[in-house]
């Protein structure tokens, strides 16, 4: 546990830092498009940041879990199926998701995934297999 925990923070920061670039500073424009032709206003309230890095930390507890039984690329598939592409199906089927961004996400959100399950892996000591 001693060094589960630094890699679950580490990855979590990865993931929200992460996360913070992709949304606000690359495509943050293409949300507030997208919200704005749906007549509401795209949230950023500080509170909708909190709600983030919770989920970034509880993405990175995931991916701990997945990382003791399965291979780096395995956690990989696994955790990113599970985080990004039901989180699409969800804000797609609301209405919410600016289709036009995905061909740039999901080969960030794979990079991302990636790293955090390199990370987890690599500063909590978990195996070698993958």
């Amino acid at each position: 546990m001693k060094k589960l925990t630094p890699a679950i923070l580490l990855a979590t920061v990865w993931i929200a830092t992460s996360e913070f670039v992709r949304n606000e500073f690359l495509f943050k424009h293409l949300w507030v498009d997208h919200y704005a032709s749906l007549g509401l206003a795209f949230p950023s309230e500080p509170v909708n940041g909190a709600v983030w890095g919770l989920w970034s930390l509880l993405f990175a507890a995931g991916i701990t879990i997945l990382s003791h039984r399965y291979t780096l690329l395995q956690t990989t598939g696994i955790a990113w199926l599970f985080a990004f592409v039901l989180m699409w199906v969800v804000t797609g089927n609301m209405a919410v998701l600016p289709f036009g961004i995905l061909p740039y996400a999901v080969p960030l959100s794979l990079l991302e995934t990636f790293v955090a399950a390199w990370i987890v892996r690599r500063v909590g000591g978990i195996g070698s297999n993958g």
